[in-house]
Order: C-alpha cells, then sequence, then structure tokens
C-alpha cells in the first residue's frame, strides 16, 4: 500500500507540475492578445464596443479565471484551484459558440476598417508575438479545454481514492468533460452547416433544399446506377444525409453559368427506405447495393468492395 502510494504521489507531483508550466505557457499566449489588442483598442476606441465584444467574446475572463488557477497551482492548493475554476467552465461554452461568428466579423473589419487594418499588422510584428497571427491565438482555449481534460483525469488517477482531494478531483474531471462536449457539439453543428453549405452551392439552382434544420450530412461519391431495363449503366454522384439521398448529375460542360455545378435528378427521403446488398457479400471487385422505396427500386453499383461495403454501412445507418 505505501509502495502504491509513493507510485501514486509521484506520478502526480509529476502531472500537477506539467500542468503549472503549461497554464504559464496558456496565460503568456493570453497575455499577448489580452494586453495588446484588447486593452488597447478599448483605449484607442478603433472598433465599437459591439464589435470589440464579438472578436473577443469572454476572452478577458477566461484570461482571469486562469491567473485565478495558476495563483492556486503555485502555492499548491490544487482542490480550491479547481473549485474556482470550475465555476468559470461555462465561459469556454460561451467561447466557442461565438467562435465562428468572432472569425466573420474579425474578416470584415480587416476588409473595411483601414486603421485597425493597419494597427493589427504592427500589433504583430512585436518580438513578443513570435511570427503569431491573432487568428492563430483566438483558438487557443478550446485547445487548452482538451488538456485540461488529460491533466484532470491523470491527477485523478494518481489520488488515492479515500482522500477528499479525490471527491474534488472526480467533480472537476466531470465537469471539464461536460464542457467539452458541449464545445465539441458546438464544433460538429459548425461542421456540418459548412458541409450543407457547400453542397447547397454545388447544386444547380434553387429547387432543392439542403440547408434543413437537424439534418447532418454524412458521405457523398460516386455510384453507377443499374438501369430496370438492360440500358447503359448512368453514372451518378450521390449525397447521403440523416433524412435523404439525392442523386445528381455533372451539368453539360459548355453550360454558361453551371459548367462546374451539378443537376439534381432525385430525392429519396430514407424513413421508408430499405437496404439490402445483392452482391458484394464476397470478396470479388465490387458489388451491387439494393434501396427500396414505396414507388421505386433503385440499384447501385461500385466495382470498388471497400467503397460499396462503406455505402452498405452508411445507408443502413442513416435509415436506421
Amino acid at each position: 500500500v505505501e509502495e502504491q502510494r509513493a507510485r501514486w504521489e509521484r506520478k502526480r507531483s509529476r502531472t500537477a507540475k506539467e500542468l503549472l508550466e503549461t497554464e504559464h505557457k496558456y496565460l503568456e499566449q493570453l497575455d499577448l492578445v489580452v494586453t495588446f489588442f484588447v486593452t488597447i483598442l478599448k483605449a484607442k476606441g478603433t472598433l465599437k464596443p459591439a464589435v470589440l465584444e464579438t472578436i473577443f467574446g469572454p476572452l478577458e475572463s477566461i484570461y482571469s479565471a486562469s491567473h485565478v488557477l495558476s495563483h492556486h497551482l503555485e502555492r499548491q492548493n490544487l482542490a480550491l484551484g479547481l473549485e474556482n475554476f470550475c465555476e468559470n467552465l461555462e465561459l469556454y461554452g460561451h467561447y466557442a459558440e461565438n467562435l465562428e461568428q468572432a472569425n466573420k466579423t474579425l474578416e470584415e473589419q480587416l476588409r473595411k476598417n483601414k486603421s485597425f487594418r493597419r494597427f493589427k499588422k504592427l500589433q504583430e510584428t512585436r518580438p513578443q508575438f513570435q511570427g503569431r497571427k491573432l487568428e492563430d491565438l483566438l483558438p487557443l482555449p478550446l485547445q487548452r479545454l482538451q488538456q485540461y481534460k488529460h491533466f484532470l483525469r491523470d491527477l485523478l488517477e494518481n489520488t488515492c481514492p479515500d482522500c477528499e482531494e479525490h471527491q474534488k478531483l472526480a467533480k472537476a474531471v466531470k465537469s471539464v468533460s461536460e464542457v467539452s462536449r458541449w464545445v465539441q457539439d458546438v464544433i460538429h453543428k459548425r461542421e456540418n452547416s459548412l458541409q450543407l453549405l457547400r453542397v447547397q452551392k454545388l447544386l444547380k439552382g434553387q429547387k432543392t433544399l439542403v440547408l434543413t434544420p437537424g439534418r447532418w450530412y454524412i458521405r457523398e461519391g460516386w455510384l453507377l446506377v443499374v438501369p430496370p431495363k438492360g440500358e447503359e449503366l448512368k453514372r451518378r454522384m450521390f449525397f447521403l444525409f440523416s433524412d435523404t439521398f439525392i442523386a445528381t448529375k455533372p451539368c453539360h460542360p459548355l453550360h454558361l453559368l453551371s459548367s462546374n455545378k451539378l443537376e439534381c435528378r432525385a430525392v429519396y427521403p430514407l424513413h421508408q427506405c430499405i437496404v439490402d446488398k445483392v452482391f458484394g457479400h464476397t470478396q470479388s471487385q465490387g458489388g451491387v447495393l439494393s434501396l427500396s422505396f414505396p414507388h421505386k427500386t433503385l440499384l447501385l453499383m461500385s466495382s470498388d468492395q471497400e467503397d460499396i461495403n462503406d455505402w452498405y454501412q452508411s445507408l443502413t445507418a442513416a435509415v436506421r
């Protein structure tokens, strides 16, 4: 038991030391944004208060919370430091929700506001920045949140389960994990919106509405459609979403406005779809999938075995 406790203590000390060292580095980087951007911009009035708030969000509050945490870690007062830190964890969730708008507003100000453009360039040439741009520093809190999760888990694993600090660490790990999930959800939703927007722009005209609330992008790719009567196979680009399956074909290469776009050929709702493998159970080349809808059956073929298997799994998961 004594040996185990000594091992825990050694690992715990190492992790605590690393947490403090990385916290100092994190604070230095946040300090660049707070000191050379937020504070000076407030004093100069280069940006309107609402614009400043949109670009930097709750960064100053995150900076203050980290300062307090660092102060407690230096004094080896981990329990109190974590208690205070967990009270401010929501700031990271709000920061994640604001980041997309922050980036848009920053781009817009760099385009329209000449004095801000000059100011940003001047600040980034300071030796403290070491060639880093403001855009490189703004995502730091979200990267740091993931690091907190790993550090706190390590500390928890190497803390004696009977002591009081174990409970406080367990509580902190739970809080950080919850906020981390919140942040991941925000990131996934943003990535999904970008995918939906990209597909919408690929399609000719506005008849097919891709940007629908609650819809999730899953995958896309070329497949061959097997016609019901021995005609030629038709090559089509398919887009699979959580609720629908869209078949498209390239527009005519000489079309003035849409030569690089896709024309929607059919939209299949997935709620009444049955997916079967016709061929593709063996290790032969490729296979055929059957998609049965109330008024139509679609046979899709690929000469790539792995590709057809992936499509089968994606389609059955989406239908389910």
